[in-house]
């Protein structure tokens, strides 16, 4: 029966026992109102004190000089030319990135999606390893591979820490899950029937593909492309590990503008420039990403995939194994290997001791640090990106709330440097004096780690029919009972997912936490950092071991969640 109408259909005469009166939808419509404004309260609040307030004050820092607000610098800044040099390079690289991670993963794409093998689920665990590690790690384990005193150096004598290749190789090692999980997740779902009738039409099979199938891709294509272009028009630790001091992005110039040369006004440019080139990035996602949402011929993915068949798929598959193998596995490979090289594990027995240099304890507290932050990173995240998710999958969802959606996205793309460092001049004074208090590396994680959340969770949200919570409320159940009896069963599985994700991401964040970690409490990324500033062979041994743990961290974090994994759980 229709609980929708039931509820509200009239009798002749006198009013239906069970119809409620105005009063009743009044007070059902405030109730609603209430629940809205304390969904969304939350996340709004949180935002704005962590997030916005510290990137307006360091814009304000740097562009305001005795309270009159200097916009001639914007152009002063733009007129440099080693800034125009930076932006260039970052537009660039990000480009090329893009352009070459598309073109080694969209093979993977259709592997996943459209084969059936031995040992696939765990290869996808594998292939989405390196999109949660630290780009800390990332670059670490690239420095391993081709750079002085790495594999290929010993091997061939050749070295690429110097050149722009070791960047671009090591963004697609960053970014090959995105376009594999998201472009491969909707190309698993095409109904082949689409192509097949092409093809019994006369078409060849390459152009059944290109009339059929690509336009189908061309949204998840796009919003993987623009995606892989966010994190890599972003990128912060794998420039600065690799590029050394001949390139540097738009995050690697506000880092140095901010902590070696002291220019906030440049800092305070750059980082506008970032905003504003994020915004318009994202703008284009969401259009995207609508685009994608649009009606398609849809089937269950577990019956598209099949065993190769004919030479020409056996050797894509082959192809698939061996890019993975060179691209994903073996830059890990080497970072573990390097991690050994001292006899008796003597690079992991000496992060139990303090050198009384860099570190105030122990190199291997950072283990320990992490994971506490991480575990209340992933607390607060679940929070907020839960309430958040509520509030956007609420059919009386208003304008702001519907746009509030877009601005969840901004943390992963606006210079996290920018916020850690706006962390230390915004949070500074009561009621917000937080400079001092371990809660700081944690509340800057979780910005990181909302959006994932929200992203996990939106999908399973949404599949929720409304007329279950309906009768809930008709019944009495607060909205409060409503959530816990109807729609935590549900979702309880993306939750542990959502949450999970957000653990792992919260501990590779560097960009904020360099500013805000204390010597005395450093984190995993940050130690790896310091040790990869310093000379000596010890010291480099040092990164490579913390590297390592923290790899394997991640990998058993992605590997569990993989297991939890459902089709309808997001598409990471």
């Amino acid at each position: 029966m229709d609980l929708a109408r039931t509820e509200v259909a009239p009798h002749e005469g006198t009013p239906h026992e069970g119809t409620p009166r105005k009063g009743t939808f009044r007070r059902g419509r405030a109730r609603s109102a209430a629940v809205r404004f304390g969904l969304i309260a939350v996340p709004v609040a949180f935002f704005a004190v962590f997030f916005a307030l510290p990137v307006a004050a360091i814009v304000a820092r740097g562009l305001k000089v005795d309270g009159v607000w200097q916009f001639g610098r914007l152009l002063d800044v733009l007129g440099q030319s080693d800034i125009r040099h930076v932006l260039w390079f970052t537009t660039w690289q990000a480009l090329a990135s893009t352009a070459l991670t598309l073109l080694i993963a969209l093979p993977g794409a259709y592997v996943f999606a459209r084969l059936d093998f031995p040992g696939k689920q765990i290869l996808r665990a594998v292939v989405t390893v390196p999109f949660v590690l630290p780009t800390v790690v990332v670059g670490t384990a690239f420095l391993a591979l081709v750079g002085r005193g790495g594999l290929l150096d010993e091997l061939w004598g050749v070295r690429l820490d110097t050149t722009v290749w070791a960047i671009l190789l090591a963004h697609v090692f960053f970014n090959y899950a995105v376009v594999v999980r998201t472009v491969g997740g909707l190309w698993s779902q095409l109904d082949p029937g689409q192509e097949e009738a092409a093809r019994m039409l006369g078409a060849s099979r390459l152009t059944a593909w290109r009339t059929v199938t690509l336009p189908a891709l061309g949204p998840a294509v796009a919003a993987a492309a623009l995606m892989v272009f966010l994190f890599t028009f972003t990128s912060f630790g794998v420039v600065q590990i690799l590029g050394g001091p001949t390139f540097s992005t738009l995050e690697v110039e506000i880092y140095r503008q901010t902590s070696e040369i002291f220019d906030l006004s440049t800092a305070a440019v750059l980082t506008i420039v970032q905003f504003l080139a994020v915004g318009a990035i994202l703008a284009v996602h969401a259009w995207t990403v609508r685009r994608r949402e649009s009606a398609l011929r849809l089937v269950d993915a577990s019956v598209t995939a099949r065993r190769p068949r004919g030479v020409g798929q056996w050797s894509l598959l082959a192809g698939v194994l061996v890019v993975i193998a060179v691209l994903l596995v073996l830059p890990l490979a080497v970072l573990v290997q390097r991690s050994l090289d001292a006899p008796d594990f003597g690079y992991y027995r000496a992060l139990t001791s303090a050198d009384g240099g860099v570190f105030l304890v122990p190199p291997i507290e950072a283990i320990g640090n992490s994971l506490q932050y991480a575990v209340v990173a992933t607390a607060i995240a679940v929070l907020i990106g839960g309430l958040a998710a509520a509030a956007l999958t609420r059919r009386d969802a208003g304008r702001f709330v519907r746009g509030f959606d877009a601005l969840l996205m901004l943390p992963l793309g606006v210079s996290a440097v920018t916020v850690g460092f706006g962390f230390l001049i915004a949070l500074d004074e009561p009621p917000l004096d937080l400079r001092s208090t371990w809660i700081l590396v944690p509340l800057a994680q979780a910005l990181v780690g909302v959006p994932f959340v929200v992203r996990t969770m939106l999908p399973v949200l949404r599949a929720v029919d409304q007329r279950l919570r309906e009768a809930a409320s008709v019944l009495g159940a607060s909205p409060w009972r409503v959530w816990r009896e109807v729609d935590l069963p549900m979702v309880r599985r993306a939750l542990l997912i959502a949450a999970g994700f957000a653990f792992a991401v919260s501990l590779g964040e560097f960009g904020a936490t360099v500013f805000i970690a204390r010597p005395d409490n450093p984190t995993l990324p940050v130690a790896v950092a310091r040790l990869l500033g310093r000379a000596g062979e010890l010291n480099y041994g040092q990164a490579m071991a913390l590297s390592t743990i923290l790899m394997i961290v991640c990998a058993v974090a992605l590997l569990v969640l993989e297991r939890l994994r459902t089709d309808r759980t997001g598409e990471f």
